[in-house]
């Protein structure tokens, strides 16, 4: 289905990114694996070892509160703990935006993604890490690809490779990330924001 609709005629007429950290992975309308339609996924690390992305756009049901309870003054609402992937589901991720000004290199509690966009390590304490930040988010889990497997679905046309914005990662909970995401693009990705996760709710 995915390749009938989309790897020939939209993804070879696009200007593609190249994947790193700090990018965003938007998966493509139609996607065949259940596990990734409509996400958007923050690419963390892109090696010729391995390849480790956060999906932001899963939110459990689970509180920071009863989670991670220590983090969450730091946390932006919704305080919901966020499912990041199927990689190791009980571990943590942190995501976070720094303040206007913040020299990120000077924290060593802090990694820089894109712009004010940094992962958090969480062996740190929360008190000094909240006045760096304007919001966070913590994920549960991440998403994995094996050497060259990202490379391959990205060639197939699985996710288109775009920038990230700040905002991304502490979206409101009405947002539709994926959508919002792909109407910032350049044509033709906006006229697919609204693409359903399923064709028969067309």
């Amino acid at each position: 289905m995915a390749d009938f609709f989309y790897a020939d005629r939209l993804f070879n007429g696009l200007e593609r990114e190249e994947p790193a950290a700090g990018m965003l992975l938007v998966s493509a309308p139609g996607m065949d694996s259940r596990k990734f339609v409509r996400t958007v996924v923050l690419l963390l690390e892109h090696s010729v070892r391995s390849s480790l992305g956060v999906v932001l756009n899963r939110r459990s049901d689970v509180a920071v509160h009863n989670a991670l309870p220590q983090w969450l003054e730091c946390v932006a609402e919704p305080q919901a703990l966020y499912i990041g992937g199927p990689v190791s589901p009980r571990s943590a991720v942190g995501l976070g935006v720094t303040r206007p000004g913040v020299a990120i290199e000077d924290h060593a509690v802090l990694t820089r993604l894109a712009n004010r966009l940094v992962q958090v390590d969480l062996r740190a304490e929360p008190a000094e890490v909240a006045p760096l930040l304007t919001g966070m988010r913590l994920f549960g889990g991440y998403a994995q690809w094996e050497p060259g497997q990202l490379d391959d679905e990205i060639e197939r046309g699985d996710w288109f490779v775009v920038p990230a914005l700040p905002s991304d990662v502490i979206a409101p909970a009405a947002a539709d990330l994926w959508g919002d995401v792909m109407r910032r693009q350049a044509m033709p990705l906006p006229l697919y924001a609204t693409f359903p996760a399923d064709l028969e709710d067309n």
